[in-house]
């Protein structure tokens, strides 16, 4: 029976009935578990029309197993049915779920697919793949399967939920609204529909309205995990970290599944290190290495694994970069701290992005310094070290971020030293030189935004247009450190402000980093948002100035300190996406820059 549209808040009923203006991943959105209470009911039910008793019971032993989270002998049994009739179709369902909850998605979508053609009637099992192919991050085809569904049972919540969420994750914003618009004016008590629709909005940047889709999915349902994990995230994102774990705390106390429990941990982890509780925010961040995580990248390596408080004097110790190329900088400020660690004895083979081995190499001559290979394993993405294969020598290894649990569990342990990259002399000497050609003035890199600039991460970077007080600024020579086109950006300075942005000859800002890092070195200053870039420059110790926003993690808590890089100078926003008031800050501090070189000319 369809719930009076009374029960929900006339404000936020409006913004949905009206056509939305264009408006982060948090929670996927997608309804549906084929291991539910509910579906094993329906398959046991389907079960009792079997006349074949070996296979029934080899069935019910499987569906027992499910149940009690056995998901090994669910498969033995579900193949032992299959063994004596492989076209049964609910011992290819039972067989998708139990791999399915080990992890296996590949096989499991493989006995979803025999299972749907054998049981072309049980559309929830299309549901079933395209949550699976959404894990995967098979997007187009999970709108397909979604598409099946929803056709099977027209005006069902489910179907039209999910679909929602395909298309969201194609970047179909305004069409993911438009369908979950309809099926909310239809379905108005569905706390569900409500958050989705928030998550769709955030992936547009606006946490503010978000906030309201979240709000009101949690008042229809206050005990509905997803929307107050949402909730939370948009909570952080507006600045209000507090807030922001109370409602992913009580997200994590009515949670089901193990892979909602792995992301809510991730999400948690950022709130915890944003808090300043660094040492717990390491901790849940472990989960990005458990199996159920949806975004793990699993590590090919044979070596046994460290833990907290392994001695590592004398040994042989395999560090992993992992994450974006950002976060191998930014996580590599352990590494002298490592070496020491390791002592005389001791032997640090780090593999890293192949990109930062040169840098790396120079930066830590004792370390074999090599780099690390991904691909597709299973479907999901895998890292190895090629050169384990030559039988290069290890004792204990360690992804580099689980490193920071015992070398950097306090903002006091980070130390006081300003660079831990060395760039090629010789290239710094050659850049001064060529920077020598560009028009006079302070030699200012700059940087607004970063290489993988989806719609859902522009809440971190201010518009273009908004650095028009900082390029206002006389006396100064911008350089183009963006990688990327950024021809747009470069013509808009030009023509719209009159200033021309130099750009380096000769170079490729995203392949040449070691390059790139001398560079930086050569700037006066660097100026911009957290990049790979970024991090290079503050690694190396060069001066540099970070616009960042209110609920980033990486500053721990700090206000206006920066402890990776002690030499950062922090600019943000007080209340979220509140960009201009810190560029003019970000203009004024430039100018008290400039007048000091001019006052001091030595300098």
């Amino acid at each position: 029976m369809r719930a009076d549209r009374s029960s929900v808040s006339p404000n936020v009923l409006a913004a949905v009935a009206a056509p939305a203006a264009s408006q982060t991943r948090l929670a996927s959105g997608l309804l549906g578990d084929s291991g539910s209470k509910e579906a094993l009911s329906r398959l046991n039910a389907a079960m009792e029309d079997l006349k074949q008793a070996t296979v029934r019971a080899m069935l019910e032993e499987s569906l027992a197993a499910l149940r009690k989270e056995d998901q090994r002998r669910a498969s033995e049994y579900a193949i032992k049915a299959l063994e004596y009739d492989e076209r049964n179709g609910l011992g290819w369902y039972l067989l998708g779920i139990a791999c399915e909850r080990s992890g296996d998605f590949a096989s499991s979508i493989r006995a979803f697919e025999s299972a749907l053609k054998l049981l072309p009637d049980h559309a929830e099992i299309a549901n079933n793949l395209g949550r699976l192919a959404m894990r995967m991050g098979m997007k187009s085809q999970a709108e397909k399967f979604f598409r099946h569904y929803a056709a099977r049972f027209p005006g069902n919540v489910e179907a039209a939920n999910n679909m929602a969420v395909a298309i969201r994750d194609q970047n179909r914003h305004e069409e993911a609204i438009e369908i979950l618009r309809e099926a909310i004016l239809a379905n108005p008590e569905q706390p569900m529909l409500w958050s989705t629709m928030g998550t769709v909005v955030a992936e547009q940047g606006d946490y503010t309205t978000a906030r309201v889709f979240f709000e009101e999915s949690v008042r229809l349902n206050p005990n509905y995990p997803k929307a107050r994990y949402n909730l939370g995230n948009s909570q952080l994102a507006l600045g209000d970290a507090a807030a922001a774990l109370e409602s992913c705390d009580t997200a994590m106390r009515g949670v089901i599944s193990e892979d909602e429990r792995q992301m809510m941990r991730m999400a948690r982890s950022s709130i915890l290190i944003a808090l300043g509780r660094i040492k717990d925010g390491w901790e849940e961040y472990e989960c990005r290495l458990h199996p159920q995580f949806a975004e793990l990248t699993r590590f090919l390596i044979d070596r046994p694994l460290w833990e907290p408080g392994a001695d590592l004097a004398g040994k042989s110790f395999l560090v992993v970069g992992e994450q974006g190329l950002g976060d191998e900088v930014l996580f590599s400020n352990i590494l002298p701290d490592v070496l020491e660690r390791l002592g005389p004895d001791g032997k640090l083979v780090l593999a890293v992005e192949a990109r930062l081995v040169d840098l790396f190499a120079r930066s830590f001559p004792q370390a074999t310094v090599t780099s690390h290979a991904t691909y597709k394993y299973l479907e999901r993405p895998a890292r190895a070290v090629p050169l384990l294969e030559q039988g290069v020598e290890v004792d204990l290894w360690a992804p580099i971020a689980s490193l920071l649990r015992e070398f950097r569990p306090t903002v006091a342990s980070f130390p006081d030293r300003f660079g831990f990259l060395e760039a090629d002399p010789e290239r710094v000497a050659y850049w001064r030189d060529q920077l020598r050609s560009a028009p006079p003035g302070a030699k200012i890199g700059l940087l607004w935004k970063s290489g993988i600039f989806t719609t859902a991460r522009r809440r971190f970077f201010s518009a273009f247009e908004q650095w028009a007080p900082v390029l206002k600024q006389p006396g100064v020579t911008f350089v183009n450190l963006q990688y990327g086109d950024c021809s747009q950006e470069l013509g808009y300075a030009r023509e719209q402000l009159g200033v021309d942005i130099w750009t380096p000859p000769g170079i490729d800002l995203k392949q040449d980093l070691d390059d790139v890092t001398a560079l930086c070195a050569a700037m006066d200053l660097t100026i911009g948002f957290s990049n790979a870039t970024f991090n290079l420059a503050a690694a190396i110790g060069s001066p540099a100035w970070l616009i960042t926003s209110p609920g980033a993690w990486p500053r721990l808590g700090t206000r206006d300190q920066y402890p990776w890089y002690p030499q950062v100078r922090v600019f943000a926003p007080e209340t979220y996406a509140d960009w201009e008031p810190t560029m003019v800050q970000v203009a004024e501090a430039l100018a008290a820059f400039t007048a000091e070189r001019r006052d001091s000319p030595g300098v």
